[in-house]
């Protein structure tokens, strides 16, 4: 080999290699010892690389690789935990007890973990108290029994005049014990409900769900499953996946009374399914985005609350370098998705689905998991609007500065860091991983793979009807508006999804996402 050869080959050799261990990373169709060793002893990168020729990236849609998240997921984690201690980041108002509108009985938790205290509401800064906020009225908003929604929301907000305040920073996100069928049934509805006929099996072969075919819009690779429907349940699954890495970092052990990360956990829920974590950096790279994008607005915003302009200072100082570093990392590319003949049809299907996740959460018996539900299905749903709802012009603070809900900006930077966190409790497994009993973590987690139960249809399953009715109705008539063709979409969507309801009635055995028995 010539000189000049052997030089351009020390260049491209560190992203060769980044490039095959990445691919060893995220491959699921290696065997489950590979699948769980490929995970924990990968080694994240340290240097940003998302100038490579080809992005390694663990997404569609992305233009950066997921080791260039790792090698900004430091600094970011660090920054994003100190931000959220902050008074205008710690504090969120959140109705826990709302009536679940899918079933009646909501399995509620005695055990002491799953219990929270609020704080009354005169230990918070003014600005951020329900009469302050309640001046800033929209009356554009549809309202529901103690929440409401716009147009643009992928979410159900909490009134205003209903709910406690919580303090963050005082209750960690971790196992509380919450599991079994309680905890069965909320997956497993937000699954089934509301994933489009998709699943694990669906992405990973990619074979299509027959049921989630739309034509004309964008496709995933050379499938006829549309990217939009992949998207979405990857946001879910990673979201899923997530809570299931930060449960597994702080697990009580029962024999010392002490919080540690469970390793073992940690390998059952997510290492032996690679693909939950690289659904992980999908969600992070997501809001990194939504964040850059939303960067002037959030420098513009008024966080005074202590009255001390040297504390304000210092929220405004990490809040930029948190927008710095989404700057450079949040390379999602929004534009490809919603395109094509029915791609208002599409996003209100969308919209929909995920506005029943986040009404999902008032029926979690956990009052801890209920409120971090509330928090990270906000904080994404807040990320999608920005995304996929508002321009440029919209997102001007000197034009629009009433654009979002504090609750808005507080869940999106707090679901940030959860899934910096996630992505930094990664590396302490893999720490761990170094000194453990690697043959009997991987036959245990074998064994738990196999005895893992399908998701089946909850008999005690009561679909709000009338609330569907609604939002359906209110989904043609904005439709209508734009097209004719939409319309006819538009109804035709409804009358499939009501036969789809009615035949899944009688189904069973479907497999739909992370098989979990804890929230």
């Amino acid at each position: 080999m010539r000189s000049g050869g052997l030089c351009r080959f020390a260049l491209i050799a560190p992203t060769f290699l980044s490039f095959a261990s990445a691919s060893l990373l995220f491959d699921e169709n290696a065997p489950l010892n590979s699948k769980v060793k490929n995970v924990l002893q990968y080694e994240p990168v340290k240097e940003p690389l998302c100038d490579n020729q080809v992005p390694t990236g663990p997404i569609d849609t992305t233009t950066c690789d997921f080791e260039t998240v790792d090698s900004v997921n430091e600094e970011l984690y660090s920054t994003l935990h100190d931000l959220v201690a902050t008074p205008f980041f710690k504090y969120f108002r959140a109705d826990l007890y709302r009536e679940c509108p899918f079933w009646d009985d909501n399995g509620s938790c005695s055990n002491p973990g799953c219990a929270i205290t609020s704080i009354d509401e005169s230990n918070v800064p003014e600005p951020f108290r329900a009469t302050a906020l309640s001046k800033l009225g929209d009356p554009e908003h549809h309202s529901l029994p103690g929440c409401y929604y716009r147009d643009s929301d992928f979410c159900f907000l909490d009134d205003n005049s209903e709910g406690e305040y919580y303090d963050l920073s005082l209750i960690p996100e971790r196992y509380t014990g919450y599991s079994g069928e309680d905890a069965q049934r909320v997956w497993r509805t937000i699954y089934q409900e509301n994933c489009f006929g998709l699943s694990e099996a669906n992405l990973i072969s990619g074979k299509p769900a027959q049921s989630a075919i739309i034509p004309n819009t964008i496709s995933n690779d050379d499938t006829d499953q549309c990217l939009e429907k992949r998207v979405y349940y990857k946001i879910v699954s990673g979201l899923h996946a997530s809570i299931s890495t930060h449960i597994c970092s702080e697990w009580l052990n029962q024999a010392t009374g002490e919080w540690e990360p469970n390793l073992q956990c940690f390998v059952n829920k997510v290492a032996a399914y690679p693909e939950r974590l690289k659904y992980v950096y999908f969600n992070t790279v997501l809001l990194l985005r939504a964040m850059s994008r939303l960067g002037p607005y959030l420098s513009a915003y008024d966080y005074c609350s202590t009255g001390t302009h040297e504390d304000d200072l210092t929220t405004r100082t990490m809040l930029d370098k948190v927008i710095d570093i989404s700057q450079h990392a949040g390379k999602f590319d929004e534009s490809v998705l919603f395109r094509g003949d029915n791609a208002n049809v599409l996003k209100e299907e969308f919209k929909t689905h995920f506005r029943n996740v986040t009404r999902i959460m008032d029926c979690i018996g956990c009052d801890k998991c209920r409120l971090w539900g509330k928090v990270q299905t906000t904080g994404i749903a807040t990320a999608l609007k920005i995304l996929f709802e508002l321009d440029e012009k919209a997102l001007d603070p000197h034009t629009n500065a009433n654009l979002l809900q504090r609750a808005e900006v507080v869940a999106l930077v707090n679901t940030l860091h959860r899934f910096s966190e996630s992505l930094n409790a990664v590396n302490t497994f893999r720490q761990m991983w170094g000194d453990a009993e690697k043959e009997r973590v991987i036959a245990d987690a074998e064994k738990s793979t196999e005895t893992a139960t399908s998701y089946r249809p909850a008999s005690s399953l009561r679909i709000g009807t009338e609330t569907r009715l609604i939002e359906a109705c209110e989904r043609v008539l904005r439709v209508c508006k734009d097209t004719t063709w939409g319309c006819v979409e538009a109804l035709s969507k409804i009358w499939s999804e009501l036969i789809s309801k009615v035949s899944s009635a009688f189904t069973s055995d479907k497999a739909h996402g992370p098989g979990s028995s804890e929230l």
